[in-house]
């Protein structure tokens, strides 16, 4: 039994990148986790990660930078349900 505490794939704002991987977030493993978290509550992952999504605009733009075309199918088109 490991006691090793698994690192959390969460996201480093405001680049948002893994803050484990460095892959853009949700990363492949941030995305597999919320599935599992949220595999009851589809209609509030949705939820979840329009704010983040949002918040991601936010931090994109903050400088006066134009946000990424693809933030949708990054933050919310895989989620199920």
């Amino acid at each position: 039994m490991s006691t090793a505490h698994e690192a959390e794939h969460l996201h480093d704002r405001p680049h948002w990148l893994c803050r484990v991987c460095r892959q853009p977030w949700p990363c492949a493993e941030a995305k597999r986790r919320l599935l599992t978290e949220y595999t009851d509550f589809p209609s509030l992952l949705k939820i979840y990660l329009s704010a983040q999504m949002y918040d991601a605009l936010d931090d994109f733009t903050a400088q006066g930078g134009s946000a990424p075309l693809n933030l949708y199918e990054r933050f919310i088109s895989w989620a199920r349900g």
